[in-house]
């Protein structure tokens, strides 16, 4: 990408431009952007009357000004077959964001394609069929028509158990009601494929099973409970870095309004400075416990709050299950559900011994206990939000700590009110709706393991990149390699076959233990180099897309450019894949099993919209939410009065508990004891090697880099993922800022780049997750949590130098984050 440094003005956006409402994509928060396209060959004046924004633009416009934009906010792209302008910038009348735009979507804009300016050329533009040693591109009936025969071959009615299926459950980017609805229809209604995956894990699960078993959804509350409550616990999060305006426009008011904070993280944050530049030092507490030690920690501040009689005990009587064990701990619930008492007694440790577990002072144990639930002097009940997110998630005995989480809220009676919540932070916006996934079962099957272990005939794959993004990474890529080649040279020798030909052969090495692999993203992936067909598809702002935030705020991202080339969504993808089964199957004479894949005539993406998303949930329309604007509607939709979709502010405000589905109402506790490093092969990774690998994101890249790859920005600023370290730590290595040294242990190995922290502390470093130069997956062990989740946090592994830095490294700053405001 030719990033625009040099861009000393933009045309102005003329008073008859179309407006589109926009949510960003990049992050859970959503915030809320315009749109605005028009001919390339016109544009606005200075005068009011003739520009969008009705301001006399020969007058200096500042940063918050309305009629402000920059250059990465500006681009050429196609609508409707023409080039147009292109500006996406904040909607200063979205709730979420009042105007602010983060780093991620203030560049919206330039991360689009544009054949005019150059931008994101390697946007998949035709679908592209493994042929004469490489990819070849074709047409859509060419591709699918292979994909549907080799299908065909490896699947039954009654046992579809060779289909392997990696896809996302979100919303944003790649997801969207429409989305997971297609691939939903298709792998669990029309099948019952149960050998599946998520985009970031490996198996078909939930990141909170026991926040859900226990009646609690993860998304309960609203943002402006920020600015309502008495204390803000963020747990496992970095909300500065990774959720940028949810933090400056809902957090930093609620702590400039008297809100004290608790932050549990191993790390010193760019979010604790922040925090104590906005409460004051003396309201922030940070609590570094060792690492997979948040368990301990948490259960010891309930006893603490119990004991100190802080709870909220008319709430736990009226909303909470009274039988001391109603689920009992099975391979299903890693721990028994129940009653607070019967918890309580599980749960039980002393603050002492919480200290020497986690090594956080007693005192601050305490102190964070006080903050958390110690009344007011009058008597009244404190109000505080507990914010959690990948830390705890994908850290140790993730059913365990993240149920100590909600027991601590609901003991003191803060879900469901104002100023209350337990809620995670989030990666993507949410957009699930797909048929019921009970038949896959729990715990769902280990994918990645199934599939290193020669498990599956064909694999498709929707908008993952697993090669960056799992757990035991060297030894799955490996794998996947060896056997998607068999598969290649099968095809490469079948020279002047027929389609019928070609698939013998393919049959052929899938059963000698190949695999087939189909990918269906925006970009030409690292998974996507090992595929045999790739299928090119459209993102958010290419198509009307819906989707709900962190507070569960749906909106519609309305179509204002055209896609690439061929390219078309995810929901149509699979309409077009399930045409073809259909076809294919009543060719080879299973009509009965064809008949499951009927259903399927969308012509749009509001066909699958209305399809899925809308059969459930009537009120809610393309027409009604465009109404609605930027600030949308707050699941569940409830009704439509008076012209407007009424909505949900905050979930259980009656009391009332539904996540588990039960019929009573009531929230169950988790039985939470603390019984060590639960994933295997931690303890002895720990003992093995001397470094903890920390991960997680940085600001100016989000998830797995997939546009930032090609925008010299970003690249310019981190030309490889950086590796903080202790100053004293690198001197005893013998390297410095910039230097590229490996990572390694006995799971594998990887690479970075040195960036010297003095806050990090001995023994401890951090490095950017999901990195296309440097998978630090690659060193993450097979073991996975109770109900096959990742534990990608607690990763310990040796560092050596490889070589010294290198000239782009020596341009950019290694500054310390810490530094003097």
């Amino acid at each position: 990408m030719a990033y625009k440094r040099f861009t000393d003005r933009l045309p102005i956006i003329p008073a008859d431009a179309e407006e589109h409402n926009v949510t960003c994509h990049y992050c859970i928060v959503g915030c809320g952007y315009k749109a605005y396209t028009w001919p390339l060959n016109r544009q606005g004046g200075t005068a009011p009357n003739h520009n969008k924004f009705g301001v006399d633009l020969s007058e200096q416009q500042y940063q918050d000004a309305e009629a402000w934009y920059s250059p990465s906010m500006y681009n050429v792209v196609k609508k409707d077959g023409e080039d147009v302008h292109l500006v996406i910038k904040p909607d200063g009348d979205c709730v979420v964001n009042s105007g602010l735009g983060s780093i991620r979507g203030a560049r919206m804009a330039e991360n689009r394609r544009s054949d005019v300016l150059g931008t994101q050329q390697q946007r998949l533009t035709d679908p592209l069929v493994w042929r004469y040693g490489t990819w070849q591109p074709t047409s859509w009936d060419d591709a699918l028509d292979l994909v549907a025969r080799v299908t065909a071959r490896f699947i039954d009615a009654d046992d579809e158990d060779q289909l392997y299926v990696s896809m996302f459950d979100h919303g944003g980017s790649a997801g969207g009601y429409e989305n997971t609805w297609g691939t939903g229809k298709l792998y669990f209604g029309s099948m019952k494929v149960k050998n599946c995956r998520i985009h970031n894990r490996p198996a078909y699960n939930s990141e909170v099973h026991s926040s859900r078993d226990m009646g609690v959804a993860e998304l309960n509350y609203a943002y402006e409970d920020y600015t309502l409550t008495d204390t803000i616990m963020i747990v496992g999060a970095n909300p500065l870095e990774c959720q940028t305006n949810l933090f400056l426009n809902h957090m930093v008011p609620g702590m400039r309004g008297g809100a004290k904070v608790v932050i549990v993280d191993p790390r010193r944050t760019v979010t604790v400075r922040a925090c104590e530049e906005a409460a004051g030092a003396e309201n922030v507490l940070h609590l570094q416990p060792n690492s997979g030690t948040d368990l301990a920690l948490f259960n010891a501040i309930l006893t603490h709050v119990a004991d100190q009689g802080w709870l909220d005990s008319d709430f736990i009587a009226a909303s909470t299950i009274q039988n001391a064990v109603e689920v009992a701990q099975s391979e299903a619930y890693p721990a028994a559900l129940g009653s607070f008492e019967a918890a309580l007694d599980a749960i039980r440790i002393s603050t002492a011994e919480a200290a020497e577990i986690t090594g956080v002072p007693e005192a601050d144990i305490v102190k964070a206990a006080e903050w958390y639930a110690q009344p007011h002097d009058d008597g009244a009940r404190r109000k505080a939000v507990i914010a959690y997110e990948k830390g705890i998630i994908w850290g140790n005995d993730n059913y365990r700590t993240v149920g100590a989480l909600v027991n601590l809220g609901l003991a003191c009676g803060n879900i469901g009110r104002e100023g209350g919540g337990v809620c995670r932070l989030g990666g993507h916006q949410e957009g699930y709706y797909r048929p019921s996934e009970a038949h896959i079962g729990r715990p769902a099957p280990y994918f990645d393991q199934l599939l290193i272990n020669g498990g599956g005939a064909v694999h498709h794959i929707w908008a993952c990149d697993h090669y960056k993004t799992t757990l035991n990474a060297s030894r799955f890529k490996r794998a996947y390699n060896r056997r998607t080649n068999m598969v290649k040279e099968a095809m490469d020798n079948a020279i002047g076959a027929t389609r019928t030909e070609l698939v013998d052969a393919i049959e052929g090495a899938i059963r000698a233990g190949g695999l087939f692999s189909v990918n269906v993203d925006i970009i030409h992936t690292q998974i996507g180099q090992a595929a045999h067909v790739v299928l090119p598809a459209v993102e958010s702002g290419e198509m009307n897309l819906t989707s709900m935030n962190g507070e569960r705020r749906l909106r519609l991202v309305e179509k204002y450019m055209d896609g690439p080339g061929q390219a078309m969504p995810d929901c149509l993808i699979a309409a077009r894949l399930a045409n073809h089964l259909e076809r294919v199957l009543t060719e080879d004479g299973r009509t009965a099993y064809a008949a499951q894949f009927t259903g399927y005539d969308w012509e749009t993406e509001e066909d699958a919209f209305m399809d899925g998303y809308n059969s459930g949930n009537p009120e809610v329309t393309y027409d009604r939410l465009r109404a609605m604007g930027n600030n949308g509607v707050q699941e569940p939709v409830i009704g439509y009065e008076e012209g407007q979709l009424v909505g949900t502010p905050r979930l259980y405000a009656d009391g009332v508990f539904t996540r588990h589905g039960r019929e009573d109402g009531k929230a169950l506790f988790c039985h939470a004891a603390w019984r060590g490093l639960q994933a295997p092969g931690k303890a002895q990774q720990k003992a093995n090697h001397r470094f903890l690998i920390n991960n997680g994101r940085s600001n100016l890249n989000w998830q797995n880099w997939f546009l930032d790859q090609d925008n010299d920005f970003v690249m310019d600023r981190w030309s490889v993922p950086f590796l903080q370290i202790n100053p004293e730590d690198a001197a005893e290595l013998g390297v410095g800022n910039g230097d590229l040294v490996e990572v390694f242990n006995t799971d594998g190995a990887t690479q970075a780049m040195v960036y010297l922290e003095p806050t990090a502390r001995r023994n401890e470093t951090f490095m950017l997750f999901g990195a296309p130069s440097g998978t630090q997956g690659n060193v993450i062990n097979a073991g996975t949590n109770a109900l096959i989740l990742p534990n990608y946090k607690q990763t310990w592994a040796d560092i050596r130098k490889i070589a010294d830095a290198s000239p782009a490294a020596r341009r950019q700053s290694f500054k310390s984050w810490e530094v003097e405001l």
